[in-house]
């Protein structure tokens, strides 16, 4: 069975519902239950105004990679998100696959680990919630020092609970 890393953002109509619906469905596709981060609040990156929230969920399949790529896909469309968008704007949800234990793929339509990840504190600081002791499978570098050289962004724990 595998670990996989799952990132959620949202900035659309009503983020912190938006994030606990995902959740849940994060919670019927596990085989296991699934950990959760804080929830962050942080500024877009790109050209959305809306601040986003953000989280982290690791859950536990013995699905492919591509089946629940496609999962995660189906999910956001049911939560509103249009199946084609502009890159770095406002939406509803955004569930992308960060990690899958320490597999390292690239295909057409699924790079693991995610690509820009390591660029990106909303996803780093509720990654180091979920795994303290995190390592990139390509670069071997910690999530702290991962961390320490991504770009500055306003970024934000919040008191929002799952």
């Amino acid at each position: 069975m595998a670990q996989v890393v799952i990132a959620l953002g949202s900035n659309l109509n009503d983020p912190h519902q938006q994030l606990k619906e995902a959740a849940s469905f994060l919670e019927e596709i596990s085989e296991e239950n699934i950990r959760k981060s804080a929830i962050y609040r942080s500024e877009p990156v790109g050209p959305s105004e809306q601040e986003f929230l953000n989280a982290v969920a690791v859950i536990e399949t013995e699905k492919k990679p591509q089946e629940l790529f496609e999962q995660l896909k189906e999910q956001e469309r049911r939560q509103g998100r249009p199946s084609r968008y502009p890159k770095w704007t406002a939406r509803t949800i955004d569930l992308d696959i960060i990690a899958w234990d320490r597999l390292v793929i690239e295909t057409d339509s699924l790079i693991i680990p995610h690509q820009e990840y390591t660029r990106r504190l909303f996803v780093l600081l509720p990654l180091k919630d979920v795994f303290p002791n995190w390592k990139d499978p390509v670069s071997a570098q910690t999530v702290d020092e991962l961390i320490r050289q991504a770009p500055d962004l306003e970024i934000a724990k919040t008191t929002l609970n799952w």
